[in-house]
């Protein structure tokens, strides 16, 4: 099922999105947390490229096997970095005889060791312009492109990301799903601003719950996300109990799922970081039965 298909018949459509795991212990300790999000149906399971592209055959072999394991559609993410334009579309090749009918296409993280974003020779530097090479080569293929309501850190501001977002979206993107943010406001100026521009696809906000303080501000940090000070000061009051972390973290989150769905959202994006406990506990407060 192709992205547009997901989007209209699951409403609202919750996904969860997954990284290649580096060993051995990862990939079984992955299956055990998929296996109880499978058991909640979501509307699809993306996964990451990995730094630098490194991850990109075992991402399509990832997608393989959540289609083929749990029948749930999957989500390659997709990237410029370190591939010229034939390569890319070798890729889109590959990916499409392995069954991934669904692409997250972004422009990419810079390389480890490497400043800042570059080109390769004969490559792409842009998101919008993957989008323009997907839709050329494998037209039929649903994209998702990233939005950030609270700008990407590399933009000077949130207009001219905008502006690169309506590029993103003016070259076939079907849906826009956001980096992780805190404040629901932040998600609803957002949203606005998109519309006053015409954009008009679907704009599906994206959740990370918080289970670990440390862990969540070195993610922070890198993103350039805000964490409500008040949010904040309950984290590092308990930042010396894992326990309470994780229940602040997920009480958050369930309330602000439950803010964005009576908003009338199309989705939740969850940022699973390979762990399930704190989906399975936010899904059932959202009244998502499991089928067990």
């Amino acid at each position: 099922m192709y992205l547009p298909e997901i989007l209209k018949q699951r409403s609202p459509a919750l996904s969860i999105e997954i990284f290649p795991p580096k060993t051995s212990k990862g990939d079984e300790a992955l299956i055990t947390h998929l296996e109880r999000l499978a058991a909640f149906r979501p509307a699809f399971v993306s996964c990451t490229y990995g730094a630098g592209g490194s991850t990109r055959t075992r991402t399509v072999e990832l997608c393989q096997m959540i289609q083929q394991r749990f029948s749930l559609p999957a989500t390659a993410h997709f990237t410029c970095v370190g591939s010229t334009r034939e390569e890319l579309v070798e890729w889109l090749e590959y990916a499409v005889q392995a069954g991934v009918k669904n692409i997250m296409a972004l422009r990419g993280d810079a390389p480890e060791g490497q400043e800042e974003f570059k080109r390769v020779e004969g490559g792409l530097g842009y998101a919008n312009e993957l989008v323009e090479l997907i839709r050329k080569h494998q037209p039929q293929m649903g994209i998702g492109v990233a939005g950030y309501p609270e700008k990407h850190n590399e933009a000077p501001d949130l207009a001219t990301d905008l502006d690169n977002l309506k590029r993103k979206v003016d070259a076939g993107a079907d849906a826009i799903f956001t980096q992780l943010f805190f404040d629901n406001q932040s998600f609803f100026t957002f949203q606005d601003e998109c519309r006053s521009r015409g954009i008009e696809i679907p704009i599906v906000p994206g959740i990370m719950p918080i289970t670990e303080f440390a862990r969540i501000k070195r993610i922070t940090s890198m993103c350039g996300a805000k964490m409500p000070a008040d949010l904040a000061a309950r984290l590092e009051a308990v930042q010396d109990d894992a326990e309470a972390q994780f229940e602040i973290g997920v009480e958050h989150a369930i309330a602000q799922c439950s803010e964005l769905l009576s908003a009338g959202v199309p989705g939740i994006h969850f940022y699973a970081l390979n762990k399930s406990e704190a989906c399975d506990r936010i899904l059932e407060a959202l009244g998502v039965v499991p089928q067990r």
